[in-house]
């Protein structure tokens, strides 16, 4: 009896788009299983691939723009509109992406979201109404600092003199606004997270997430500082604490420079991408779910994009598999999957993998699809 199959995995971090591992997965499975009905719905959570997704699922169309990138190197960067609704998406990573930079030659010291708050800059101009804003990928652990200075705030010594890395926040006295108002049209914005971490702390942007954008446990102090102190100054300049809002400590910081100096909202990119997909629509259609991602363990189940697909199956009682490149913890997984796969050591070694990874997945894709009993 034939199947509806719906692939739905996110990207394969290094290695697979979202939408390359979706086609994979569908050409292993249509060779064992020709006459199942497969549908391709590639997601994202805010990370890389966002603008994309997102875009191509409320119609809205390819633009570039001049700006610069988180080691302020000229950089044409991808952005989407939607002209009807006047809504703008934007991916971070595209702009400040860490995988824009060459490995290990810049250290976050010397990194900001100028380039970002540039784009930000020119979507307002531009009548945007809504702008939807993907922050994973970031490269930078400035607070939103760059960013902030790009639309017109000044940060300022106790001597007036400005204040132009975010490592010298340290010695910040005060803010000065904008000599015009940074959202000319008071367009909404909405950030797509995938954590609740606050700006600071142990839990915080600097100690979970620097140390994967080189940040060392001796930067941590100087880190801390800086960002402590922007957060207390900028807590009395708006009379409220942006640096606890859940996502605060997203992006390096980046989620708390959106919330103070946009007046942006958080909101789950899941939430985000199973909004614009019609996801729960297009699950009641399905007879089965292949989801994945490079690496499903634990953490998969804990806000990620494909455990919730895999949640939102288990409460439809759809049965939902996960292929990934590698996996942790299969005894936890098979609460929320009925099955999961990797391609190593299920298939072949980690670096033949790297080397081939569509052809690995598509190889696992038809091994699944020849040992699957409905």
């Amino acid at each position: 009896m034939s199947l509806r199959v719906l692939v739905i995995p996110d990207k394969f971090k290094g290695t697979l788009t979202a939408q390359t591992a979706a086609e994979a997965i569908a050409r292993g499975w249509r060779k064992v299983r020709r006459h199942d009905e497969i549908g391709l719905l590639p997601m994202s959570d805010g990370g890389d691939g966002f603008g994309a997704i997102i875009g191509s699922l409320i119609h809205a169309r390819e633009k570039t723009v001049a700006t610069v990138d988180a080691a302020h190197r000229p950089v044409r960067a991808r952005w989407w509109w939607e002209p009807r609704s006047k809504t703008a998406i934007i991916e971070s990573a595209n702009v400040i992406g860490l995988a824009m930079l060459p490995p290990g030659r810049f250290h976050p010291f010397e990194l900001d979201t100028w380039g970002l708050g540039n784009v930000l800059r020119i979507v307002a101009g531009k009548g945007c109404r809504h702008c939807v804003i993907g922050i994973g990928g970031s490269a930078t652990n400035d607070g939103g600092f760059g960013m902030a200075r790009a639309i017109g705030w000044q940060f300022l010594d106790c001597a007036d003199r400005p204040i132009e890395r975010w490592v010298d926040l340290e010695r910040l006295d005060r803010l000065q606004p904008p000599r015009s108002k940074p959202n000319p049209g008071g367009m909404k914005m909405t950030v797509a997270v995938d954590v609740q971490n606050r700006l600071l702390g142990v839990r915080g942007a600097s100690r979970v997430y620097g140390p994967q954008k080189g940040l060392r446990p001796a930067d941590f102090p100087l880190a801390e500082r800086s960002l402590n102190r922007l957060a207390t100054v900028v807590k009395k300049h708006f009379r409220k604490d942006f640096a606890q809002t859940p996502g605060a400590g997203a992006a390096g910081g980046l989620g708390f420079g959106l919330f103070a100096f946009l007046g942006a909202r958080a909101e789950s990119g899941v939430e985000l991408f199973a909004r614009y997909a019609r996801l729960n629509e297009r699950l009641r259609e399905a007879d089965l779910v292949i989801t994945g991602e490079g690496s499903i363990d634990k953490s998969t189940l804990m806000g990620k994009g494909v455990g919730e697909i895999a949640r939102r199956c288990r409460r439809a009682k759809i049965p939902c598999l996960g292929l990934s490149g590698v996996l942790n913890d299969r005894a936890l997984l098979r609460r929320r999957f009925v099955a999961v796969h990797c391609l190593t050591p299920e298939l072949t070694t980690p670096a033949k993998a790297r080397s081939n990874p569509a052809f690995w997945l598509q190889k696992l894709g038809a091994d699944v699809a020849g040992n699957w009993r409905e």
